[in-house]
């Protein structure tokens, strides 16, 4: 039996804004969190998965006022819908809550007047930029110009999306008020301001310790703190929608000040109430408080939240986990051409768990972009997810099973040695999913189907049982005893899809990791359940016209397309020069000097063994390639390298953490020619 120390965690993704419609990016974050979630969940860790909608400002004012309702109406409605929507996608959160709550007011006020009361807190007359047009301050956000770091126009008047610098409205080139396109005016007021400057001892040696942000998320805070850390204005003049500050006459607290302390109040709230139980979490160092956050919130999260909470007097996370941005089919999303993808969109023509899958396989632990291209979405779901581990269980489920009386039988000495590989996975599936590189666990369970299906594609049951049923039991019992396991490694990422497994095998529970400790024997199994359907091309095309359709009446023309140049064609002599073989490795090792690079020993059947040097240590450990059949260039010029002789060329797509080897159907022999 396992005995682990159960740890105590709480998880937050960062609060979608109520002014728009959650989309494709939104449900990235949420999914990444919700894997994590899951994960531990299994583990039998206390662990808790909060959220809210981020609900104040003058936009929500706004767009309440233009559609002639309260903004307390608005974000009622907006935050039900969020809900609906992420939901749809199998996130499952323990309370999800809103920012405009009493829980959350009383929270802002007691950090506010705890760092007030420790002289934190400063007061000055700045100059604001004021819109005679619209006879109001405007905030960041409905300031508009270029730049002042490098130079992007169209950017927001508090940070730029493109390099991630922030500044002071003032500082913005060309700058004009998004309402109404007037250039704005200069007025004095007096504004409240946190001393971030206070805490750079404090949030230096925070961002130092390991645990707490990834090695390229250190590099990009050393740079502010070599800036300078500057005050930090926390008010904004009415009118406003938010919490007024407290012993202020019309000044309210930034929604960046409040927005955060969202994901206290959700967990105050999730508690009824309970500060003992609430302290545990955020005032105890043995509790583990981990945010997901998209890279353009970086400096929020890692310096004003932490001194924040050091501030007023509670503890600051454990860590931060920073994931990049989507794009869709190589190109920023665009309402034009449809790729602006809703999350209500999506989940009216597509599986959400085919989405789960996809992303799972895309996500390393680090900061990279992260690209949906549907055409890679079809093959990876409809080769790896149903012909891989679906195909592993239905193929011996249905009629087979039948015959069998849904009855298992025994494990024989070479079942229980398939078995037992695919258990050794274990710790390295577990530390990936700590470390969120999920990428690496779906290779590897990818991998472990392989040897599954060849043990079952080798016995052939379907034939076994038309001469002797109880080797066909033997052979289906394995095959069992193994999707079983994948459904374990695999049920934070797929949920519904391991539950139907489960109740398959008469399991009336969800997968947990202790499961792995026994086998299934002489059992009784219930009828098979469809897992999932394969992906058809034309919902795809379905979703992305009914997208462009419902923006295309709002949408400005699309400017005419630049002439680019075009991909070089080459003829068929051309790519007959190319001799793209099936090579199985041999051996695999790291290349001493080189950080990307794996040695690699080639077997190219009756080309012999060759060498290769390899630049895919980002995405495979070597010991995990071998035995594995890739595809190679076997005809490249040798290619004399410091460390030695790299004599042909891995086929792979993607790059870093995500890079995918190119590997043949189950069958290929090493020397198979590719036609």
């Amino acid at each position: 039996m396992r005995a682990e120390t159960k740890r105590k965690i709480l998880v937050t993704s960062a609060l979608p804004y109520a002014n728009g419609p959650i989309h494709l990016g939104h449900v990235l974050e949420a999914i990444q969190t919700d894997i994590y979630v899951r994960y531990q969940k299994s583990l039998g860790n206390e662990c808790y998965f909060f959220c809210a909608d981020d609900t104040h400002g003058t936009p929500i004012m706004l767009a309440a006022r233009k559609e002639g309702i309260s903004p307390e109406e608005l974000i009622d409605r907006v935050r039900s819908e969020h809900y609906r929507d992420l939901s749809g996608f199998l996130v499952e959160y323990d309370n999800y809550y809103t920012t405009n709550s009493e829980e959350n007011r009383i929270l802002s006020e007691e950090i506010y007047l705890s760092l007030k009361g420790k002289g934190h807190i400063a007061e000055r007359e700045i100059e604001q930029a004021y819109c005679d047009t619209d006879k109001m301050f405007l905030p960041d956000r409905f300031i508009k110009g270029t730049c002042p770091n490098c130079g992007t126009q169209d950017q927001y008047g508090d940070s730029c999306e493109n390099c991630g610098a922030t500044y002071s409205p003032k500082d913005l080139k060309d700058s004009h008020c998004s309402l109404c396109g007037t250039p704005p005016v200069s007025r004095n007021s007096k504004h409240i301001f946190f001393k971030l400057g206070d805490f750079e001892k404090y949030l230096s040696n925070w961002v130092e310790k390991e645990s707490h942000v990834a090695d390229g998320v250190r590099k990009k805070l050393k740079e502010w703190f070599e800036a300078g850390l500057q005050d930090w204005d926390i008010s904004r003049d009415g009118p406003y929608f938010g919490f007024k500050i407290p012993g202020e006459v019309e000044k309210y607290f930034y929604v960046w000040l409040d927005a955060p302390i969202g994901y206290m109040a959700s967990s105050l709230n999730y508690f009824k109430g309970d500060r003992k139980k609430f302290d545990s979490f955020w005032k105890d160092e043995n509790a583990e408080i981990s945010h997901f956050i998209g890279k353009d919130i970086l400096y929020f999260h890692t310096l004003f939240w932490p001194a924040t909470l050091e501030g007023g007097g509670y503890r600051s996370p454990t860590q931060v986990h920073v994931h990049g941005f989507i794009t869709v089919n190589g190109e920023k999303m665009s309402k034009s051409r449809g790729t602006f993808i809703k999350a209500e969109g999506y989940l009216k023509h597509l599986d959400p768990e085919h989405l789960r899958f996809y992303l799972a396989g895309k996500l390393g632990s680090g900061m990279d972009d992260l690209d949906l291209s549907f055409d890679d979405y079809t093959a990876k779901v409809n080769s790896d997810l149903v012909g891989n581990f679906v195909n592993l269980v239905s193929r011996v489920s249905t009629s087979i099973l039948d015959k069998l009386d849904r009855t298992l039988g025994s494990l024989d000495p070479e079942g229980k040695k398939i078995l037992d590989e695919l258990r050794s996975s274990e710790p390295k599936i577990r530390e990936w999913y700590e470390t969120r590189n999920y990428t690496r666990i779906m290779k590897e369970c990818s991998r472990l189907g392989d040897i599954a299906n060849k043990y079952v594609n080798d016995l052939a049951p379907w034939i076994q049982i038309k001469t002797d049923a109880e080797l066909a039991r033997q052979t289906v019992t394995v095959a069992l005893n193994a999707a079983r396991i994948l459904a374990i490694y695999l049920c934070p990422v797929l949920p519904k899809a391991s539950e139907k497994i489960y109740k398959l095998l008469d399991l009336n529970k969800k997968p947990e990791f202790a499961d792995l400790d026994s086998d299934l024997e002489k059992t009784k199994v219930s009828a098979y359940e469809m897992i999932t359907k394969r992906v058809e091309e034309k919902a795809i095309q379905t979703m992305l016209e009914e997208n462009a359709a419902e923006t295309k009446s709002t949408q400005a023309p699309a400017p005419a397309p630049t002439k680019t140049e075009g991909v070089l064609e080459i003829s068929i002599d051309d790519l007959s020069k190319v001799d793209l073989r099936v090579g199985k490795v041999l051996e695999a090792g790291p290349v001493e000097g080189a950080d990307k690079l794996v040695q690699v020993k080639l077997d190219l059947g009756p080309l012999g063994t060759k060498n290769v040097f390899a630049g895919i240590k980002a995405a495979y450990q070597p010991q995990d390639l071998v035995g594995l059949s890739v595809v190679a260039v076997a005809n490249l010029k040798p290619r004399k390298m410091k460390f030695g002789m790299s004599e042909a060329m891995l086929l792979a797509s993607g790059e870093g953490e995500t890079l995918s080897l190119f590997v043949p159907h189950r069958g290929a022999n090493p020397g198979d020619k590719l036609k």
